[in-house]
């Protein structure tokens, strides 16, 4: 067991745990950020997504032991004090049905407009098309990231 800090939702945090243990587990079992979701396990669908140094990461494939001079934003810290717009326009087009994978989805669509804040449809589909949904909601994510790209500009 290895012991190092990692600096998530803009605080250090203490962790114990074996160098190769993901940063998905660390978060859920060590720090009880449970947002970020376990969905397939070799990075594919998505529901893992956190942000390491701004950019949307699979967290179940990342060693949390390399991390420790990195950023880290889980769903759990990209509100402040309001909610994200992107989280505002999930709220105002009412896009989740179970939820589970929404977390990873609003994490990938935050870190894709702040490199493309005006995409078009099909730039959205594009980076949209690495999260899976089970609840096949994909027409209101895209419409949603749309909206959230015009509450940001």
């Amino acid at each position: 067991m290895a012991s190092f800090n990692l600096k998530i939702n803009g605080k250090s945090r203490s962790v114990n745990a074996d160098e190769d243990t993901p940063l998905l587990w660390v978060l859920r079992d060590e720090l009880n950020l449970v947002g970020t979701k376990f969905g397939c396990g070799i990075g594919q669908c998505g529901a893992c997504t956190v942000h390491v140094d701004g950019v949307a990461t699979r967290s179940c494939l990342l060693p949390a032991s390399r991390l420790t001079d990195s950023e880290i934003t889980t769903i759990e810290g990209l509100a402040t004090k309001e909610l994200h717009p992107v989280q505002e326009a999930w709220k105002t087009l009412d896009v989740p049905q179970c939820g589970y994978c929404q977390a990873g989805q609003i994490m990938t669509a935050t870190s894709f407009l702040k490199q493309n804040p005006a995409p078009n449809n099909d730039e959205i589909r594009n980076a949209m098309h690495g999260n899976l949904c089970r609840c096949a909601s994909y027409n209101r994510i895209e419409k949603a990231v749309a909206l959230a790209a015009k509450k940001l500009s």
